[in-house]
């Protein structure tokens, strides 16, 4: 899996993170997902951080990366609906890591709002979850599907990784 290392929060605060550092603890589930407050990102965010005692049981961390802004971020990481100060969400403001990934990274709409009716300004990158070995390797890629499955199979996956 492509090394990165980005701004990132936690709970509003905002940190630097890097996937080397996280893969020395145990798995990592790097999460891509278009935009902070809009609807499937928001439900993503929010079963992430309901499940994250279930990634965390089986050795694993998640962080979530968007290309919001920091600032945007500072607010989704502590949001009580959404990451719920449980799960780090990192800025990848350029598309630059999503594009390592090989992710499509779509271009910002104009006029496009968000679910606070702000307008969003950004371009989206496709929403795909990755199960990153300690190694370094990719166990799982889980692409097209709905947010609450997405999270779902990520657990299962980090759970087989356990197992082995």
């Amino acid at each position: 899996a492509p090394e990165f290392t980005a701004p990132a929060s936690l709970a509003g605060k905002e940190f630097k993170f890097a996937l080397k550092d996280a893969l020395k603890k145990g798995p990592v589930v790097v999460y891509f997902y278009p935009a902070a407050f809009t609807g499937g990102c928001n439900t993503q965010a929010h079963a992430f951080s309901e499940n994250n005692d279930k990634f965390a049981a089986a050795g694993a961390s998640i962080i979530g990366v968007s290309l919001d802004k920091i600032a945007t971020l500072n607010q989704f990481s502590a949001d009580p609906q959404y990451c719920a100060g449980k799960i780090p969400v990192a800025s990848d403001a350029d598309g630059k890591i999503a594009k390592s990934y090989d992710l499509q990274v779509r271009e910002a709409k104009a006029g496009a709002k968000n679910t606070r009716g702000e307008e969003i300004g950004h371009g989206f990158a496709e929403r795909t979850t990755f199960v990153v070995t300690p190694t370094g390797k990719v166990a799982a890629t889980i692409g097209n599907m709905a947010p609450a499955d997405n999270v779902a199979k990520a657990l299962e996956a980090v759970q087989q990784l356990k197992g082995r």
